[in-house]
Formats: C-alpha cells, structure tokens, sequence
C-alpha cells in the first residue's frame, strides 16, 4: 500500500492517474489493486501487488510521475480486516472514498483473576459471552473484526460515530444482563482512535492502533476512552462526553490527549 500528498487533485485526476497506471502496471510486474481517495485531506492510497516498493515507484513514475510518499507491505487479511470490502469502481470513473477508520478496542477487566474464580471453563463460557456482545455490535453498526486478542476484540469502522455507538451499545448490554451471576463478573473496558491508514511512521494504522490500544488500557472497568480526533468526529451526533484528560502513555512521546463517553446518560 502507498500514500500520495495530492493536495491540488480532483477525483477526475485520480480516476485518470489510476487508469494510466492500469496501462504500464505489466511493464513493471505489479498489478494496482485499487485506491482510496479524500479530496478534502487531499491525500490518496493505492493498494497494489508487486515484488518490492522499488517496482510500485517505477510504475507510478512513468504513468504519471506522482511518486508515492510511503510505500509499506501489507498482508491480504490485514487489509480485509481495516477495510472491509476492497472498491470495485470501474477504471477511470471518478470517486470520491475514504481510507480512514476508526479502531476500537475492548479488553475483559481482570481476566487472569476470572479464571483463577471460575476455572479455565468458566472463563471461557465469559468469553464466548464478551464476543457474542461485542460481534453483534460489530455487525449492528459496520464494524469488521480485525483480529481476537485472547481477552478482547480489535475492530474497525469506517465512521468515527458508529465505532463509538458500538462501544455505547456494548456496555449497555453488559449493564442490562447484569442479573446473573457470571455477567457480574464481566466487565469491559472500550478504546477508540482514528487516522488514515499510512502514517508518517510507515506502518497500516500504526498511530491509530497503538493510540486505541493504550486508551483501552486507561479506561475504567466499564468505561469507554475516545481519542481527540474521534471525540471531534462525534461532535452533534447525541454523545456525551467528559471534560478532556490527557495521559502519558507507552509508545508516545507527549501525553495524548482523550475523552471519557458517558454512556449511563
């Protein structure tokens, strides 16, 4: 996957851009896959199979000469999992689709302590339960399942608000089923963070992921974590939020800023 600063481009630009390097993509033994475009950030990303990023530059360069930023691998099923479903836009026709998402986070509290409660069936049947709850959200409000985690559940969401309406609606149902006696025992907390999917740092959703990681980490037990970006996303869509916090945290150099959902509002 690359990434292009197009900050002057139109869709129709792109759309050609990409038709042109359809045309020479088998003079360089590669084969563009698809592409993603935000005429507003002026950025664009073009998955593409080929031997190395030395190949994927060659192409660019004598389709267009608009050479990528970044180019870093990725695997198949790191990109279905972001994405979803990949675009299937006939070459050439203009468009307009974003690559950003949202990536949600959950992680069970004290689920090395459930274990030594219950035993290793007991947790396992609170497990099942967290990723029944959490998968019907997923599917209730697009969200795709990225990976299990063994004690929670990575996802991610091509809108902001719906990841966080998830992790609203998540809590919620652990809250209503809190009348027996192993739902008790069941408490979740939520990250949520945001960003495009090549960073500066030339990794897929690396910020983003490492950002909705650490705010899990820093949620109370039963409380959600938004990131500042997705708190700003979510401005006039009926949400609650606490006053901002900030918090110093493994992997970031300055404190990161965040927001607390009131969910029980």
């Amino acid at each position: 996957m690359d990434r292009h600063d197009l900050p002057d481009a139109t869709a129709a630009d792109v759309a050609a851009a990409h038709l042109r390097d359809l045309e020479v993509q088998e003079r360089h033994g590669v084969r563009f896959v698809t592409y993603w475009f935000e005429e507003g950030a002026g950025s664009g990303f073009c998955l593409v199979e080929g031997p190395d990023a030395v190949s994927v530059e060659a192409a660019h360069a004598e389709a267009h000469g608009l050479t990528p930023s970044h180019v870093i691998e990725v695997d198949e099923a790191s990109i279905r999992g972001f994405f979803g479903r990949l675009n299937t836009h006939p070459p050439g026709e203009p468009y307009v689709e974003s690559a950003f998402r949202a990536i949600l986070f959950t992680d069970i509290v004290d689920s090395t302590r459930l274990t030594q409660l219950w035993g290793d069936l007991g947790a396992m049947r609170l497990l099942r339960q967290h990723d029944s709850i959490v998968r019907a959200a997923l599917a209730r409000f697009g969200g795709t399942e990225v990976k299990h985690t063994g004690d929670g559940i990575m996802a991610a969401f091509a809108s902001a608000s719906q990841s966080v309406h998830a992790a609203v609606h998540i809590q919620r149902e652990l809250h209503v089923r809190e009348g027996t006696d192993q739902a008790l025992q069941l408490r979740m907390r939520i990250g949520v963070a945001a960003g495009e999917p090549v960073s500066e740092q030339g990794d897929l959703f690396g910020a983003a992921v490492q950002q909705a990681a650490r705010l899990c980490a820093c949620a109370q037990p039963g409380g959600i974590v938004v990131s500042l970006g997705v708190q700003d996303l979510c401005r006039g869509k009926g949400f609650s939020f606490s006053d901002c916090r900030s918090a110093t945290v493994k992997g970031f150099e300055e404190p990161i800023g965040h927001y607390e959902v009131r969910w029980r509002d």
